[in-house]
């Protein structure tokens, strides 16, 4: 098996791609160890020394390291015997029972702007969450009120210095391209 890796914007992050189908739908994040043990390819990943975040896509993980401790040179090959020997072992990614993430959770937003929340939904799939994910993470939709969009940031743009210049520069000005009413994007 041949793992390539990819930087992302985030410098604490590397984007693992294994050249298999990882997630076949929908994402999975964990931001410590409590959290990874749903999937024992973030529960393998958290036993390497350094490994503060893993989040996992259609076809890559993402890993975040600890601020502060050691580099990439030091981190990198153990996290690629870790994802090696996860695929080897035949395990799966995710326990029995645990569900990828379900992008409409948590959602708020007032019944009157159902037609402009449908359309923030779509120019984010078709749009904004390709780019995204091309660089390790994701963007979800979390809530629209009074012209402000909430979206959560994951996996590389979770804490990514740039993520701020993406959702004002890039997605803020996308939204209000095609909805004037949208004033404002922030994370949450």
């Amino acid at each position: 098996m041949f793992i390539q890796t990819e930087a992302t914007p985030n410098p604490a992050t590397l984007k693992f791609l294994p050249g298999r189908v990882v997630l076949p739908e929908g994402t999975f994040e964990a931001k410590d160890a409590e959290s990874a043990a749903r999937s024992p390819l973030a529960a393998r990943l958290f036993d390497v020394a350094g490994v503060s975040g893993v989040y996992v896509g259609h076809d890559f993980i993402s890993v975040t390291k600890a601020e502060g401790g050691d580099g990439w040179p030091q981190v990198k090959p153990a996290v690629l015997g870790a994802i090696m020997e996860h695929f080897q072992s035949g395990a799966p990614v995710l326990e029995d029972g645990v569900d990828a993430a379900d992008d409409t959770s948590e959602e708020f937003y007032d019944e009157a702007d159902h037609d402009t929340v449908v359309t923030i939904k779509d120019l984010l799939e078709t749009r904004v969450r390709p780019a995204v994910a091309g660089d390790g993470g994701d963007i979800t939709f979390r809530g629209y009120k009074e012209g402000v969009v909430y979206l959560e940031m994951k996996g590389a743009c979770s804490g990514c210095p740039s993520s701020t210049a993406t959702l004002r520069q890039g997605v803020q000005n996308l939204f209000r391209h095609f909805l004037p009413q949208v004033r404002e994007v922030q994370a949450v």
